[in-house]
């Protein structure tokens, strides 16, 4: 299966609704608002032109198949933090798009200087948390009870974090500069 990853934009709105309403519902607890509905999508896409999130779609044939997001807070007081989403269509797990998704925000996420990468999962997404500890993440916290599904069922975030500034002091010492 190929893949073409590249900016998400404004014409994207509706397949991205598309996209949303054929995952699982329990692939969006994560996100603190429901992508399936109009005005979330709206809201992202206004926050794009704002410049608080860089966001990546990946489409097959047209079709989105994934995204992926780098959320910042410039005007806050940790700018030096961004916060990774990511969304991979079910039939494409383990083929190495959330991989290449991930490794786009990275690219992001240098351009911006932010030293701090976070992201925000359930415990028992074991694929994702595999996914993003295969690539420096660690956990940091787990808040119990924290979201809630639509049928009124709690489920545990946790929260893993990646430092970006000491594995570039780490790439450096070793000569890996890129």
């Amino acid at each position: 299966m190929s893949h073409t990853i590249r900016r998400f934009a404004a014409a994207d709105r509706d397949p991205m609704l598309a996209f949303a309403a054929a995952l699982p519902e329990h692939d969006l607890l994560f996100l603190g608002r429901d992508l399936k509905h109009p005005r979330v999508v709206d809201a992202w896409v206004g926050a794009i032109g704002e410049g608080y999130i860089d966001s990546l779609i990946a489409e097959d044939g047209g079709k989105v198949v994934g995204t992926a997001a780098l959320v910042r807070d410039p005007l806050g007081w940790s700018p030096h933090v961004g916060e990774v989403r990511l969304l991979v269509s079910e039939d494409r797990r383990g083929a190495g798009l959330g991989r290449d998704l991930l490794e786009a925000i990275f690219a992001i996420a240098a351009q911006h200087g932010i030293l701090k990468l976070v992201a925000r999962m359930t415990p028992d997404q074991t694929g994702s948390v595999a996914l993003f500890e295969s690539l420096g993440f660690r956990g940091e916290a787990m808040l119990r009870d924290h979201v809630r599904d639509r049928a009124g069922q709690m489920h545990d975030l946790v929260i893993l974090s990646y430092n970006a500034a000491a594995t570039a002091a780490r790439h450096q010492a070793f000569g890996w500069n890129e």
